[in-house]
């Protein structure tokens, strides 16, 4: 899922591997994956931009779900805790996890005129943490990492508007 958020895709199979993760995941968990759940876990994943909360609550309000903050809340919080979606605490917004169910190290990249999102590759996230650790003689007990700049498309554009206007 990850090595194609910058790059043309059919984005239905994120969203279609996504509910599937979940599914087994919930029953592997004997959690329940309820509709409101559900259809929260859709919302974050309808396409890879970061996506806050109280923008869910007109598209649940609009579907028959209640919308009140404390239901999108606790969806969110359910899907976080199992590790399907993550939290951009720089965006105060979230993200479906590319690695759902497994203990990861996580980092992001952001696109700053896009906004698309890329989550890092866990292994280059644990070896720089190991890397850091070893070499500062710490222990990293938390860490938020989200780079921004801009993304190949938004590179090309750039770049091919400065030439335009050249």
């Amino acid at each position: 899922m990850t090595s194609t958020v910058y790059a043309p895709h059919d984005h239905h199979t994120c969203i279609t591997a996504a509910l599937a993760n979940a599914k087994t995941l919930c029953e592997s968990r004997g959690a329940r994956l309820t509709p409101v759940r559900r259809r929260v876990l859709e919302l974050v994943w309808q396409n890879h931009k970061p996506t806050g909360a109280y923008e869910l609550l007109p598209q649940l309000a609009q579907d028959g779900f209640n919308s009140a903050p404390p239901t999108v809340y606790r969806a969110l919080d359910f899907l976080l805790e199992l590790g399907l979606i993550h939290r951009i605490s720089s965006l105060n917004a979230f993200i479906g996890c590319a690695h759902p169910g497994q203990e990861h190290t996580t980092g992001f990249f952001i696109c700053r005129l896009c906004g698309n999102a890329l989550e890092l590759s866990p292994e280059r996230m644990q070896d720089v943490n190991t890397r850091l650790a070893e070499e500062l003689g710490i222990v990293i007990e938390e860490q938020t990492i989200e780079l921004s700049g801009l993304c190949p498309s938004c590179q090309l554009a750039a770049t091919t508007a400065k030439e335009d206007i050249a």
